[in-house]
């Protein structure tokens, strides 16, 4: 069995491996985090404690899930909001896991409705030995418009209540941000001009996900009615991808500590996201689905994948991929590639065509005789459209050409003439 050094150290904590559970319905009590520890998890991120002022009433049922093909959860929407236990409960939880799992990483999740509150929750939190903050500032489905995402695209407020809990608290904070924001660079730099030393993206996407047509209500429906609320799973990982990325390059954050969220479920969403510069990585919807024990895959996964790069520290990873995603503007128009087609493979099917006929640019050509698909070159534009629609894989990424007339750098020895290559 492949053993590499998953460990990673985020905002001076020490993890034994990146996989946290986030704060969700998955770690709402002692009893889960505890199982959670010992499936493997490197930390947990407690379900977010609110004021003791403010009451809890969830609505029932408050979940809906998006499908493809009878797959479950490619999308799925929650109505869920912060910890419904009593702030002395979450208190005692926090506490006692850190005594009964002394090396493992308790994260507290805290929400406020004024600076006060903050402040408190964070004296509350470190009195109970936690090892680090999450400010939630990114709820979509907080019945209080002074919590949640409403006060993540304020940056004003973002500033002012991180610069309360850093009253309250020495701990490592980071600020979880709202994707429902056009730019969260400014709401960012704010929490860190607030005190807080790292980021954790995304929280949930304001949606709805699916309506009843024959009740004509979206779903969940709670008594005939239903409401926007957050979105969650595989569906939103290319959201939390773009924004990640933009942090990381963006001036003044290209060290940015992240600690990224959203549609991670295998080892590969978790090597993408270590890609694009997170340290740590936090789960929820997959864990809804397929329960606790899915961190030994991706830990196992993540292991093979270091073996294969050469790596035996997993920090080595980290925010590797930045530099080779630049502005659109900056991308090579002169590079061009075309389809290459298994004969071997190919069964005639037809969508290419259909898909480069009605979609595309008329590029291929379809000979119902034999049921072979041709491609134009002089129309082919190189989008891969084909590639992408072939249900068995027979089209892949041919060879790399140079538009007619252009040079191509020396070291890509690009050709002039533009061909079809088959197998």
């Amino acid at each position: 069995m492949i053993k590499k050094d998953l460990s990673v150290d985020f905002l001076g904590v020490h993890f034994e491996n990146p996989f946290l559970l986030s704060s969700s319905p998955v770690d709402n009590c002692y009893e889960m985090c505890a199982k959670a520890f010992d499936e493997g998890w490197g930390g947990v991120v407690f379900k977010t404690i609110g004021p003791k002022h403010f009451e809890v009433d969830e609505v029932s049922p408050r979940f809906d899930e998006l499908t493809k093909e009878g797959t479950p959860f490619v999308g799925f929407k929650n109505m869920e909001q912060i910890a419904e236990h009593s702030l002395e409960e979450n208190l005692h939880d926090l506490k006692q896991l850190k005594e009964n799992y002394p090396d493992k990483i308790v994260v507290a999740s805290i929400m406020g409705t004024n600076e006060q509150d903050w402040e408190e929750l964070a004296q509350l939190v470190t009195e109970a030995k936690a090892d680090m903050i999450e400010m939630n500032l990114s709820c979509p489905q907080m019945t209080s418009h002074e919590m949640g995402s409403d006060v993540g695209t304020n940056p004003e407020l973002v500033k002012k209540y991180c610069a309360a809990v850093k009253r309250g608290s020495d701990l490592p904070m980071m600020a979880k941000m709202t994707p429902n924001i056009t730019d969260m660079i400014p709401a960012a730099k704010a929490s860190l001009a607030g005190g807080a030393e790292g980021i954790a993206t995304i929280n949930t996407v304001k949606s709805i996900s699916n309506i009843d047509l024959e009740k004509r209500v979206a779903l969940p429906i709670v008594n005939g009615k239903s409401s926007i609320s957050g979105f969650s799973g595989k569906a939103v990982k290319p959201i939390a991808l773009r924004f990640i990325q933009q942090l990381r390059v963006a001036a003044g954050l290209e060290q940015l500590p992240i600690s990224g969220i959203g549609g991670i479920e295998t080892w590969q969403d978790a090597a993408e996201f270590i890609l694009l510069g997170a340290t740590t990585l936090q789960v929820t919807t997959s864990v809804m689905q397929y329960g606790y024990r899915i961190v030994e895959d991706m830990k196992n996964g993540l292991m093979h994948y270091m073996e294969d790069q050469g790596v035996d520290h997993l920090s080595e990873l980290i925010g590797s991929a930045n530099k080779n995603i630049v502005p659109a503007e900056d991308l090579d128009r002169d590079y061009k590639v075309y389809p290459k087609i298994d004969w071997d493979k190919c069964i005639g099917c037809g969508r290419c065509y259909v898909s480069c006929f009605d979609g595309a640019h008329q590029a291929i050509t379809w000979d119902p005789k034999t049921r072979r698909p041709s491609v134009d070159t002089s129309k082919c534009v190189g989008c891969h459209l084909c590639n992408l629609v072939c249900p068995v894989g027979a089209i892949t990424t041919g060879e790399k050409v140079m538009k007619p007339g252009r040079k191509g750098n020396a070291e890509d020895k690009q050709v002039e003439s533009v061909r079809l290559t088959h197998f």
